[in-house]
């Protein structure tokens, strides 16, 4: 857990910060692997290891922090122009963003289900990470569609917070320790 957390601060301060935020398209990227560290670095703390619960948390944190960082660039997008901050909405435009919003958003669903097909998680956390899913992913397809992308962010940022709130709470009211009965022994 120790080097979890060196590295996670090396990669938010020396690569995210120091570098890719201010050079690169892919700085938000590289920004969620550190973001997603904490959640990471206690699950292992508490396990003593890295296994496979570690790793889908891993992809739902930072999965979950692409649309969310996406969102805010899109409702805050003249500042980060003058800003020079080389944001995907900014280099590549809106409707590229929104295209990898609804891609992450699946993707970040995908992940949300693994806790539970890997024995970590129970029923009533895949119901509400299912709802949760569906509901931010419809969100975003309706972005598609509205005249002012800066309210529909703005919504899809709010609804990001109480999303992997919700999912938090879960995780931690209906955790289970995984046996080798579960769907990701025979997939690892």
């Amino acid at each position: 857990a120790c080097w979890l957390g060196v590295m996670g601060f090396v990669v938010y301060v020396g690569v995210y910060s120091l570098y890719m935020k201010r050079h690169s398209v892919y700085g938000t990227l590289i920004g969620s692997l550190s973001g997603a560290a904490p959640p990471v670095i206690g699950y292992c703390a508490v396990t003593g290891d890295f296994d496979s619960g570690a790793a889908i948390l891993l992809a739902i944190f930072s999965l979950w922090q692409m649309p969310h960082s996406y969102a805010i660039a899109i409702f805050r997008f003249k500042d980060y122009q003058a800003a020079n901050i080389p944001v995907l909405p900014v280099v590549k435009g809106i409707s590229v963003a929104k295209n990898h919003i609804t891609l992450y958003i699946i993707a970040f669903a995908v992940a949300t289900l693994m806790l539970t097909l890997g024995g970590y998680a129970g029923y009533k956390y895949l119901v509400v990470a299912a709802a949760v899913s569906v509901w931010w992913l419809g969100m975003a397809l309706r972005g598609y569609k509205v005249e002012d992308d800066k309210v529909w962010a703005r919504k899809l940022f709010g609804f990001s917070i109480i999303a992997i709130t919700a999912l938090s709470i879960m995780m931690s009211v209906d955790f289970m320790v995984p046996n080798s009965q579960n769907l990701l022994t025979y997939v690892w």
